[in-house]
């Protein structure tokens, strides 16, 4: 009876012993999920954001991935562009894996339904990438902050482009949060051009003759400039419209910027003007070159679209644990983040105080043909400034 009352007391020390190295080991480190379409039909930008969230982190870190004396560990989670599935995970990060804070995800679906789980666990989310406006409007809450830009600052940013006297406007978009977000708030934009129709076709859309040929009808009998404007991500090529002869009726095609991939379409656009988030030859500083550089050492390729906005999280990430001490609790973070400037590849950023909101430059671009790269090159025509840029808040805080 002794023996076996010593070997419990034995063994209920050394769970003590372990459970207290596990809480020391967890005290000297900062969790920080990435819930993220690892899989599914956003998975290209997935993974984008995912290389670029570590390639910031080391980066922000001087390659220690500490802060403060604290690990980094980034915990994966696979949303497979599922709201249910992305509030779940959200909500399992925070609790089982004990996560000081999340960035992610890609999908404005899945974005919309994670915003109640960081306010029940009143705990920090990081947006990046998922851009509809709602998710620093409507639906927001003040653990959200947002370093992907947002439906207002693509379409503003783009309506710079196209917004001239004369021109008519038909857009093309998906029909899910993203592309109805997209099209609200780029016909708020316009001020001079008229808009004249709104196409939505289904996410997954891979035929777009129907559609294209409501666009058609729309605008060929339309006097002066006419422009279809076209709001796309994920599966599908809307820019197979070109092949409907769309020259015969005087229509031209419009867009913001894409992944490389995606933008091998707008080699056939030669001319052709819109406004970007980020192509990587755009911005010039010291993060974008380093970011350039260690992706092409790695990858042997230019980082993308999605690449710097995983690294943006990043910075922004890391630039606020340092303010705080490397201190996790959910009030000086946000403390710390409000009104925060952070360096990204795209320049300076800054959390607006009202909606947590990035605000950052976007590019106005035009593409030329260039036979060294597979995809049309969007040429700097001109850097939007924040400042030049009215971008709504809509949250009603």
């Amino acid at each position: 009876m002794i023996r076996r009352n010593l070997i419990a007391t034995a063994v209920l020390g050394s769970i003590a012993v372990f459970a207290h190295q596990a809480a020391m080991a967890q005290s000297n480190e900062i969790r920080i999920a990435h819930v993220y379409s690892k899989t599914g039909a956003l998975e290209a930008y997935g993974k984008q954001t995912q290389i670029g969230l570590m390639m910031g982190l080391e980066y922000a870190t001087g390659g220690t991935m500490e802060v403060n004396g604290k690990k980094l560990v980034v915990i994966e989670k696979d949303d497979q562009g599922k709201p249910d599935l992305g509030k779940s995970l959200l909500a399992a990060a925070y609790s089982d894996d004990k996560a000081a804070l999340a960035v992610g995800p890609t999908a404005s679906g899945v974005a919309l339904a994670m915003l109640p789980v960081a306010e029940e666990y009143k705990k920090v989310l990081i947006v990046e990438p998922a851009v509809a406006d709602s998710i620093t409007g409507d639906k927001w809450n003040k653990y959200i902050f947002r370093t992907g830009r947002n439906s207002s600052q693509d379409a503003i940013s783009n309506a710079v482009a196209i917004d001239k006297p004369g021109v008519t406007v038909a857009t093309l978009a998906q029909d899910n949060a993203f592309g109805r977000d997209g099209v609200k708030a780029f016909g708020a934009a316009l001020k001079n051009a008229k808009l004249a129709h709104e196409e939505y076709l289904p996410p997954a859309t891979t035929d777009f003759t129907a559609g294209a040929q409501r666009l058609i009808d729309k605008l060929k009998d339309q006097p002066g400039r006419k422009i279809i404007w076209i709001v796309w991500a994920g599966a599908g090529n809307p820019f197979k419209i070109v092949d409907l002869d769309l020259k015969r009726y005087g229509i031209e095609i419009a867009t913001g910027g894409n992944i490389l991939p995606a933008m091998a379409a707008y080699k056939s656009l030669p001319g052709m003007e819109g406004a970007t988030y980020y192509y990587f030859g755009i911005p010039k500083n010291p993060v974008n070159e380093a970011l350039v550089s260690a992706h092409y050492k790695q990858y042997k390729a230019p980082p993308d679209f999605f690449t710097a906005g995983g690294f943006s999280a990043a910075m922004a990430v890391v630039t606020a644990l340092k303010k705080t001490g490397g201190d996790t609790g959910t009030n000086k973070l946000i403390t710390a983040m409000e009104g925060m400037s952070f360096d990204t590849p795209k320049g300076k950023m800054t959390f607006r105080k009202e909606d947590h909101q990035a605000m950052q430059s976007m590019y106005h671009f035009k593409i030329k043909v260039d036979p060294a790269f597979a995809w049309g090159v969007p040429e700097l025509v001109h850097e939007i400034k924040p400042e030049e840029m009215n971008i709504p808040i809509k949250n009603k805080r």
